[in-house]
């Protein structure tokens, strides 16, 4: 999962673990790695241990905040995806999404002809857009079982930081706790699971 870490996007990151996970997929993240490697080499390692990659450029937006920068880590990130894939003799497939329309032939204009699965900034828009580009999958979620994990999810953060007193969802041991949580609602909803994969 490469996607933003901050509290304007947990409903998009929340819908991305259980997105996942109801497609019998573990979701893996940076963030979930000891940070005593440099974080490159955290990157490159998750990449070369995951089939699937699944990349949010919905934040190419300048920051509010001094100085005022726009955010490259998705980007850079989907880049090395796409020389690993290239490159590589392993098989690794990735996939983009975006918030807005036709945004992305103007900020990555090297991705021409790579279509974007839109999630408009909604968490349903994600499980929708992981149903599209999963969809060959032999046994697939519906929609309606994606939505109640995610909701399972979605509750059971909102218990996990009044227990923290608020702790951030975007830590190490919230990011496994998460995907725990996901994959036991995943069980209960969908009723044959495929064999586990990394994503």
């Amino acid at each position: 999962m490469n996607v933003p870490y901050d509290e304007r996007y947990e409903s998009l990151y929340l819908a991305f673990i259980a997105g996942l996970c109801g497609f019998g997929l573990v979701p893996r993240a940076t963030l979930e790695i000891p940070s005593s490697d440099r974080r490159l080499d955290r990157i490159v390692k998750l990449i070369r241990s995951c089939r699937y990659s699944f990349h949010d450029l919905s934040r190419v937006q300048v920051d509010r905040e001094m100085p005022r920068t726009p955010r490259f880590n998705m980007p850079f990130e989907l880049g090395l995806v796409v020389a690993w894939a290239t490159i590589s003799s392993a098989t690794h497939r990735w996939f983009v999404l975006e918030e807005v329309p036709h945004r992305l032939t103007k900020s990555l204009s090297d991705l021409n002809g790579t279509d974007p699965f839109i999630h408009h900034g909604q968490a349903e828009g994600v499980l929708k857009a992981l149903s599209n580009a999963l969809y060959r999958n032999a046994k697939s979620p519906s929609l309606m079982e994606l939505e109640t994990i995610y909701r399972d999810l979605n509750a059971a953060a909102s218990k996990f930081r009044s227990g923290r007193k608020g702790d951030s969802l975007f830590e190490a041991h919230a990011f496994k706790w998460l995907v725990f949580m996901a994959q036991s609602s995943a069980q209960k909803q969908v009723a044959a699971l495929m064999p586990r994969r990394r994503a």
